[in-house]
């Protein structure tokens, strides 16, 4: 069994470019100066994934006075993800689709499940640097707590 490169807190974010809901290339790069959370999802049109997302969009006042952008991520295609924030009434948060190659930014951050073919639900944050300072992995069916997650944004 292959052992997992999972990225860990200290490391710099692999850089990447994926589209979002909406068809526009989000560049992680470009948010240099500001935190990002990257929250994973295993895959849209599901409950826990809904209501994490939907977490997301509640909180964008607090996250926008935290200096932090918040990306839902999933191995879900772009057209897919349009219809389910429109679905969720999702307007703002990014949801961004990591469907091709299949699972590419999943796996370089070590977050792709392999046998089940999608990532992995959990939090990465990263600082304005561009350093990793927190990553929380959690069972697939659980939901983060957003007050948790709002709490490491703030520190």
């Amino acid at each position: 069994m292959e052992e997992i490169n999972r990225i860990a807190v200290g490391d710099m974010a692999p850089d990447f470019t994926l589209d979002d809901n909406r068809k526009r290339p989000i560049h992680l790069a470009d948010y240099r100066g500001k935190k990002v959370l990257l929250s994973w999802h295993p895959l849209a049109w599901t409950r826990v994934c809904a209501e994490q997302m939907k977490a997301l969009e509640a909180h964008l006042a607090d996250f926008s006075r935290l200096n932090t952008v918040a990306l839902g991520m999933s191995i879900d295609p772009v057209p897919s993800k349009n219809q389910w924030a429109k679905q969720l009434l999702i307007a703002e948060t990014m949801l961004l689709s990591d469907f091709w190659p299949h699972g590419g930014v999943a796996r370089t951050y070590g977050l792709f499940r392999d046998v089940e073919g999608y990532s992995e639900r959990a939090n990465v944050l990263i600082d304005e640097s561009g350093k990793v300072t927190w990553v929380k992995v959690y069972p697939v069916h659980d939901l983060p707590d957003i007050d948790e997650v709002l709490a490491r944004c703030a520190e």
